[in-house]
């Protein structure tokens, strides 16, 4: 029951914020509780999915041909471009320890996702940072031995 609660208090956020990612996200979810078979294999393989999902949406443009090999080479001719591949590396090797940090503390993963709605919500934002949010977590939980 505090489940449903949990999740009626984020749509009610989602509808006053007037998010429609957050209000379908959590409509979704609320779907797929009724399913028995639902949660455990989204839970399991969300993150891969929503990986690939945000990958064909970073590579439309380069199908529609809006990016090409001149626009590659103009990112290394720039201190944006090198910023913004350091910083790709970067998140990749972060992510990388978010699966076995969000098992294993899962406080992590109930401020993560309070902080997101509040970032989608009160700033406007976009809710594709969860596990970016959980790489700079994990970095700063490590580098300053912080524990919860």
């Amino acid at each position: 029951m505090e489940s449903w609660l949990f999740l009626a208090l984020v749509l009610v956020v989602a509808l006053v914020g007037k998010n429609m990612s957050l209000i379908i996200a959590t409509g979704v979810v609320m779907a797929l509780k009724l399913i028995p078979f639902g949660l455990p294999v989204i839970q399991a393989k969300g993150i891969n999915w929503g990986v690939t999902v945000i990958s064909v949406a970073i590579l439309i443009p380069v199908a529609t041909g809006q990016i090409g090999f001149k626009d590659l080479i103009n990112t290394f001719k720039s201190p944006a471009g090198w910023i913004a591949i350091l910083a790709g590396i970067a998140v990749a090797i972060l992510s990388r320890y978010v699966v076995d940090q969000l098992a294993a503390v899962p406080q992590v993963t109930v401020a993560l996702v309070l902080g997101t709605i509040i970032g989608v919500v009160v700033f406007k934002g976009v809710a594709a940072g969860p596990v970016i949010a959980s790489g700079m977590t994990y970095l700063v939980i490590t580098l300053f031995n912080l524990h919860f």
